[in-house]
């Protein structure tokens, strides 16, 4: 069974309880009349043993019995494996991709249930879609190619013009407006194609893999980016990406996936602490500690001499910020959320709560290598 985690508390707290977008067991499966498998409600209810019996039969089951929600101005990042199915959910999200079976649910209406028109509209207002292939027209010049989707809803040529200004200067394109997709470098193509989804102010924003094509330096640059354009929009997200490392940057949560099935839910930190499986262990062995702990992670509710005049700290702090903050202060710091103390870390019980979970990590890592083991023997 998946380990699912709550929504992070300042995601929830800016919003409703109610999520944006809620994917209920979602199947998608390839081969001939998939539908007719889902008619037995007895069957639905051990979906790894009717994914089982399907691939008997010949069929491919690439989503198997998705669930989870995404809350308002929460990035979910999907991650997994080639082949894992990933990418499928995230297409079945917007229906490019035809679900088998289950229920997309969008401000609480089911997708599913959308005809072909009403699907043309949903995408061209509410949904924003960013692939790996940036899809640029060549023929048209950096305002031409984001202001396409907004001449396809018929939208006035000054809103229109004010529009692609305002996400042109938010990507920061200043001063490339008028040339053309050869003359840009991949990273400012990719630019291109993120303003072009935000031109139409989506609801829902899906990238898949938007960054993978990337040089390591202009990736990073773009997930900055990605970050700044998040702090100031707040969208409701749903990010796929198979690079652990890039999810730990952005992820409110991750959810893990392996053979269309879902693995575990739950915050990176999660993840890497309290993996569900060898899988999960395996996935995020290489990921240091210092940059996945935050200071809410190694609290000490006992105040430390002179607390009062503590520097603060807050509680989204990473550990390899606070390495050199604590540095020469044996007395500590105080942590801090939303301007309220909620405790304390010093040098000391910062050493204690990382060896307690790397003692953690180690015995599931070695729980991995014992398996593997027996396998191969």
């Amino acid at each position: 069974m998946p380990t699912v985690e709550h929504v992070p508390a300042e995601v929830m707290q800016s919003t409703s309880s109610v999520p944006k977008l809620s994917c209920k067991n979602l199947w998608k499966v390839y081969g001939s009349n998939p539908k007719a498998w889902f008619q037995d409600e007895a069957a639905r209810s051990d979906p790894a043993a009717l994914a089982a019996r399907m691939r008997e039969s010949g069929l491919i089951p690439a989503a198997v019995n998705v669930s989870f929600d995404v809350a308002k101005g929460e990035i979910f990042v999907i991650m997994g494996l080639s082949g894992s199915g990933k990418s499928t959910v995230v297409r079945c999200l917007s229906r490019l991709v035809e679900p088998s079976h289950g229920e997309i649910l969008l401000d609480g209406e089911d997708l599913l249930r959308k005809s072909a028109r009403e699907l043309i509209e949903i995408r061209r207002h509410k949904i924003g879609m960013v692939f790996q292939n940036f899809g640029l027209m060549p023929h048209l010049n950096v305002t031409e190619n984001i202001a396409f989707p907004l001449r396809l809803q018929g939208m006035a040529e000054r809103e229109r013009r004010s529009r692609v200004e305002k996400v042109i200067a938010l990507v920061g394109l200043e001063g490339r407006e008028a040339s053309y997709p050869h003359q840009l470098s991949g990273g400012q193509q990719q630019r291109i194609g993120i303003a072009r989804s935000l031109a139409t102010e989506p609801e829902l924003w899906l990238l898949d893999e938007p960054f993978s094509a990337l040089d390591p330096m202009i990736r990073r640059q773009m997930q900055d980016e990605f970050l700044h354009i998040q702090q100031k929009l707040r969208k409701s997200i749903v990010f796929i990406t198979h690079d652990f490392l890039e999810a730990l940057r952005i992820a409110d949560r991750i959810m893990l996936m392996r053979d269309g099935q879902i693995v575990q839910i739950g915050r990176p930190v999660d993840l890497i602490i309290n993996p569900a499986d060898e899988y999960v262990a395996e996935f995020t062995r290489d990921v240091p500690l210092v940059r996945v702990l935050k200071a809410a992670d190694v609290l000490v509710d006992a105040a430390p001499e002179g607390s009062d005049t503590l520097p603060e700290v807050d509680s989204e702090t990473t550990i390899e910020d606070l390495l050199p903050m604590l540095a020469g202060r044996h007395d500590g710091l105080s942590v801090t959320r939303a301007n309220q103390r909620i405790g304390y870390v010093t040098p000391a019980s910062l050493i204690d709560a990382l060896a307690r979970r790397a003692d953690l990590h180690g015995a599931a890592m070695r729980g991995t290598e014992e398996t593997l083991a027996e396998s191969a023997g």
